[in-house]
């Protein structure tokens, strides 16, 4: 099944996220190489592509796993959790509808 990982950035989370941001991408890339990433990315704090230092709020993770408790010990080890990036991290079931496969 899909869910949805919401990570909830802490107040400027910027330089813990650039610190954390390589061991992150990585696990992301396991996943996908995995087929099993739908879709990854951050919430900018500003409409902008790049923030720059306004930084971003949170992260929305879209991913494939056997389970509920599966997606949850997969993002609470997660480095942007270990790193404090995060202040929390919410996991729910999700099903895809559009567009169709």
């Amino acid at each position: 099944m899909w869910f949805a990982i919401i990570g909830q950035d802490v107040p400027d989370s910027l330089e813990k996220r650039k610190a954390a941001r390589p061991a992150h991408i990585e696990r992301l890339q396991k996943l996908l190489d995995e087929g099993r990433l739908l879709v990854a990315g951050p919430f900018p704090a500003i409409e902008s592509e790049d923030p720059g230092p306004a930084g971003f709020t949170g992260s929305l993770i879209l991913a494939e796993f056997p389970s509920q408790a599966e997606a949850e010990t997969w993002a609470n080890a997660d480095p942007y959790v270990a790193a404090g990036v995060y202040v929390s991290v919410s996991i729910k079931p999700f099903r895809k509808a559009l567009p169709p496969a």
